[in-house]
């Protein structure tokens, strides 16, 4: 095989029979990305392939990386403004060029995918003539760009309609934006082959070279089809009305630009030639890309949550790592983590008796804490631990300084779940002033056995992070209870905010006794009147109950708002509440909490803030974060303290700006750990 390096970013090497192989080989980086460097290397091998194609046989592009190609660099994306939407469409569509030369080369051209294609990776597959993936652990396939507030922009749309037709591409492809395994990619029909491992990927491609010489595309061959047609064929067209419905229906109002243009850009371009879908596509990207809802999740959801998973890996691994551990307790949430620790390969027992902990790496107590108001349980489970067992508190009403100082050890961590603890993607290790540096080492090391996102905080009066800003969202929904607004209303309001839960639903799934006890020190609330309300004069303490803000089948689903909330709290003649103006409301007042708990301490960084409001509380994704939210707001942190002064003159004092927004604001900065 002979080879040339002329291209730094892609090396060229020729085979005696005529098959060029395109390595994509950026220098110095461990993977490969869709940026300036690559679309110009790409740019000078396609004009190499068409210069020398008389004498070529087909081409295969590969990779020399663990990964095939990413997507787009986002640091590039993230940085483009509104006033450069020419320029960055005018790249676009020269990068939209080169795949359709490559794809018009009249060679046959095959994706040898030794790892992962995702977003622009995968639609330089596309613009290939046959796509082959190394079935390898992993290893995924797709086009995620809506999950970051984008839409493939690389030809993606417009190539996986032709190639699986709408109904084919729109629903998980292109508006869910999975990530396919290879076995699920081959049955999607998103490549056309596996190979078992590197050796035939690349025999398997040459292969097809060989026996294809008049390979091509599909959508360039003359009389070629949509698959499932396109709208404006009878058959198609009562389906293709149903998807804006059920896209409606599943953002609920909720302001994510990009799953609303990207239907648009799949139907607009279905009805028209290729080239002209093609610009269809690039002019709707360029308006994300522009926009502020992309930079947002851009920056919590990609960069964000980048950094903490990095400090998580980072972390030095204990001198004791964790290969067996005890859950004690008998509830739901003891049975989640027991269950994610078996997931994750650890020995694991589920137990009630002290005297069988002996011996474990780390004990959980996820016992109930209502049973136990003095906490003296956690003496004597303490007291039956080797010294160095590392004894993890789950419940957000047990503060961690009161265990430490009655139990004396060192080797303690609250270990708080953002759900159940099988399905949360988050988990926050409390650190109590006695936590040592070990403990915490280990209490990471158990987060990335567990695959678990963790952030470290510390706690403050009303909790740690995630209860402090979701007891203050969930507050908020029923002091407007209490201010005689209807329920649904207010759900509705938290819907068309971004809120996956609305706070009175989550109340309930809470549960209004645990929102009671571990409100603990926080500023007297509005809200927690109603909830004292619900739960003394009422007793609807929530869903395990099966009455609270709802009511509940015999399955525990919910049915319907309770009734008596419209007959006990609502005030006669009170006007419409304004939804936009209760949405706002909601996201202030855990943006505001977040804020503060910046400013004590209880967190310590941007990032994790972003992180923890977003896979915690519940923020909405296309803030980026709470922090984020107040950054990228129209006119940044200075207008968001004015709105804030605003709400707290109409709504009272908890909505005040903290003093550390208001330094912000002053010196026009932002939020950033930069």
């Amino acid at each position: 095989m002979t080879s040339s390096t002329a291209h730094d970013v892609i090396r060229w090497e020729r085979d005696a029979d005529g098959i060029v192989t395109l390595v994509l080989d950026a220098p110095g980086r461990s993977a490969n990305t869709v940026d300036a460097a690559f679309t110009a290397a790409l740019d000078r091998a396609v004009d190499r392939l068409e210069r020398e194609r008389d004498d070529l046989t087909g081409v295969v592009v590969t990779s020399a990386k663990k990964s095939f190609l990413a997507g787009a660099d986002l640091r590039e994306l993230i940085a483009v403004p509104r006033e450069r939407a020419a320029d960055f469409l005018a790249a676009n569509l020269a990068v939209k060029r080169t795949l359709r030369r490559l794809e018009t080369l009249g060679r046959p051209v095959v994706a040898a995918l030794g790892g992962s294609a995702l977003g622009g990776g995968y639609e330089l597959a596309l613009a290939c003539h046959h796509r082959i993936a190394l079935d390898a652990p992993g290893s995924e396939i797709g086009l995620p760009e809506v999950t970051l507030g984008l839409l493939p922009g690389g030809g993606g749309v417009t190539r996986t309609v032709r190639l699986l037709g709408l109904l084919g591409a729109l629903p998980t492809v292109l508006l869910e934006g999975r990530r396919h395994t290879p076995r699920e990619a081959l049955a999607a029909g998103l490549v056309d082959e596996l190979a078992a491992d590197p050796e035939e990927l690349l025999t398997k491609a040459r292969a097809f070279v060989r026996a294809n010489p008049d390979a091509g595309q599909p959508w360039d061959t003359e009389g070629y089809r949509i698959p499932g047609g396109t709208p404006g064929d009878r058959a198609l067209a009562p389906r293709l009305i149903a998807l804006p419905a059920q896209l409606e229906k599943r953002l609920r109002g909720a302001p994510f630009p990009a799953p609303r243009l990207l239907l648009a850009t799949a139907v607009e371009g279905a009805q028209v030639d290729l080239e002209t879908a093609l610009l269809v596509e690039g002019r709707y990207l360029t308006e994300l890309v522009t926009g502020q809802t992309a930079k947002n999740m851009i920056q919590g959801l990609f960069f964000d949550l980048r950094a903490v998973t990095a400090r998580r890996d980072a972390a030095a691994r204990p001198a004791r790592p964790t290969r067996r551990v005890a859950v004690l307790g008998a509830g739901e949430q003891a049975g989640a983590i027991a269950r994610a620790c078996a997931a994750a390969g650890l020995d694991t027992a589920v137990t009630e008796a002290t005297e069988e902990l002996a011996g474990r790496d780390v004990v959980v107590v996820a016992a109930p804490d209502e049973a136990d108001p003095d906490h003296k349980a956690f003496e004597h489970v303490a007291a039956a631990l080797d010294p160095d067992t590392l004894l993890c508190a789950t419940s957000p009403a047990v503060p961690v300084a009161r265990l430490a100082e009655q139990t004396g050890r060192a080797e303690l961590v609250g270990l708080r779940f953002a759900g159940p603890a099988d399905r949360a993607r988050l988990v926050e290790i409390v650190r109590g002033p006695a936590t040592g540096d070990a403990a915490l080492a280990r209490a990471l090391d158990l987060a990335r056995v567990l695959g678990r996102t963790p952030i470290v905080v510390h706690e403050g009066p009303g909790g740690s992070f995630v209860s402090r800003v979701l007891g203050r969202y969930l507050a908020e929904g029923a002091a407007m209870v209490g201010e005689g607004i209807a329920p649904a209303s207010v759900e509705q309001a938290a819907a068309q905010a971004g809120f996956g839960t609305g706070p009175l639903a989550l109340l309930d799934e809470v549960s209004l006794p645990l929102f009671r006890r571990t409100r603990g020190g926080a500023a007297p609330h509005p809200g927690d009147a109603v909830v004292d309300r619900m739960l003394d004069t009422f007793d609807r303490p929530g869903r395990a109950a099966g009455a609270g803000f709802h009511d509940y089948d015999a399955e525990g689903r919910r049915t319907r708002l309770w009734p008596g909330l419209r007959e006990h709290f609502a005030s006669a003649g009170a006007a419409p509440a304004d939804p936009a103006e209760l949405g706002e409301r909601l996201l202030f007042a855990a943006a505001i909490e977040a804020l503060r708990c910046l400013e004590e301490g209880v967190v310590a960084s941007v990032a994790e803030a972003n992180v923890a409001s977003l896979l915690g509380v519940g923020f909405p994704g296309w803030t980026g974060g709470a922090l984020q939210f107040a950054t990228g707001h129209p006119g940044g942190p200075p207008a968001v303290a004015a709105r804030a002064a605003a709400l707290s003159a109409a709504h009272g004092e908890r909505f005040a700006p903290p003093p550390l927004l208001a330094a912000k604001a002053g010196r026009g900065a932002v939020f950033t750990d930069g």
